[in-house]
């Protein structure tokens, strides 16, 4: 399994831990809160019924008990009324500054509310030994802070969570992008490095050659494909570091590129170049040999692509709101547009024998080292497909 798909199923079940754990203290909170309720309820009824001891008592009533109960309520807002809502009393009731303008009103549209909201007891008064009514008492109630910091606490629970898990899967992308960089890196300079002695040689056998044949007409051949094997060792040591960038003209870059695919690409691959008229002396920072790699690397796919090796590919370069645009046509067998990130994606690759790491390692060199951009325009299966390349202009 590659790691990135492992990679994805960390995530998969990190967030799924998450979910558990978040549902879970919801389910927590949720029964914590409707348990501080029910209690908060059953403290509202015992104040309601001292409240109505003190309403209905004569001169010889005892009321010591009673204003004790009342007096240890000291959380939860309550606000009493009569039947006609007149105001008799309240409890806990903050005000703003602008309420305090009006502070009966005030009061009154918070009992409003809190009937509204079903938490109100009525109590029927009546004259001691008597069954002679003296009207009702609306006791309106609302939630203590306990309670309405309770009720909160699962949101700043699912925030935090939220942020934590951000912050996992971000340290293990960057865990994982470094060890893959620094994969990269090493093998890319272990394979300079193990060029270096061949070509050494290469380069003295063929010096050799051309003293002793100097007119045979496959020597410049021999000495091209030296060279090319020079420029391949260059871009694989500038792997890792940071390239020196210099201002390069594309429509250069770019024919060379065509040029080299021209020749080495099959016959039945029809390979054109169009570059308009305004773009020819077009400039930008570019590492060319590395610049030329990636446009090496998206021709290259593309004739993989095409079915049977016969198609084309056209390579084009215009200028868009001041920047340079490559486009790399093929005729292949195009991407679904599913995957049109994941063709960037270390380890994706839909070839048998592909490591993946070539579109990756264009993205990188595109993106983080010239500033550009590089994506999939267009793409159809069974059509072809088009990758675009912007760069800024110097």
């Amino acid at each position: 399994m590659l790691w990135t798909d492992r990679l994805r199923n960390v995530r998969i079940a990190l967030v799924a831990a998450a979910v558990v754990i978040v549902a879970a203290s919801l389910l927590v909170s949720y029964s914590l809160t409707r348990d501080l309720q029910d209690e908060e309820r059953r403290n509202v009824e015992v104040w309601a019924e001292a409240m109505r001891a003190m309403v209905e008592a004569d001169e010889e009533t005892d009321l010591s008990l009673v204003l004790k109960v009342m007096e240890s309520n000291h959380t939860i807002p309550v606000i009493v009324l009569d039947e006609a809502d007149n105001l008799l009393d309240c409890r806990n009731v903050s005000l703003t500054r602008s309420e305090r303008a009006d502070s009966v009103g005030s009061v009154q549209r918070r009992a409003r509310d809190m009937r509204r909201s079903g938490q109100v007891l009525r109590l029927p008064l009546s004259q001691p030994g008597s069954t002679e009514s003296l009207g009702t008492l609306q006791i309106c109630y609302g939630e203590s802070v306990m309670l309405q910091r309770l009720a909160r606490y699962p949101y700043i629970q699912l925030g935090v969570m939220a942020v934590f898990l951000f912050v996992a899967i971000f340290a293990i992308l960057s865990s994982k992008r470094a060890e893959q960089n620094r994969v990269w890196v090493g093998l890319s300079r272990e394979t300079a490095h193990q060029l270096g002695t061949p070509l050494s040689s290469l380069m003295g056998w063929s010096q050799i050659l051309r003293e002793t044949y100097p007119d045979d007409e496959l020597l410049p051949e021999m000495e091209k494909d030296v060279e090319r094997l020079q420029l391949v060792a260059e871009r694989f040591s500038k792997i890792g570091s940071r390239p020196e960038l210099v201002p390069s003209r594309l429509s250069d870059t770019l024919r060379a590129t065509y040029e080299y695919m021209r020749r080495r690409a099959p016959e039945q691959v029809k390979v054109s170049l169009r570059i308009e008229p305004e773009a020819e002396a077009a400039k930008a920072m570019l590492c060319a040999p590395l610049y030329q790699w990636v446009l090496e690397n998206l021709c290259r796919n593309a004739i993989d692509a095409i079915p049977g090796g016969m198609g084309r590919l056209s390579l084009s370069l215009a200028l868009r709101e001041g920047r340079a645009v490559i486009l790399v046509t093929d005729t292949g067998k195009g991407i679904p547009r599913k995957d049109f990130k994941n063709v960037f994606r270390p380890g994706f690759t839909t070839k048998k024998r592909g490591w993946g790491l070539g579109l990756s390692l264009a993205k990188r060199i595109v993106e983080e080292y010239h500033g550009g951009r590089i994506y999939v325009r267009d793409s159809q299966p069974g059509h072809g497909t088009t990758f675009c390349i912007e760069t800024a202009l110097v």
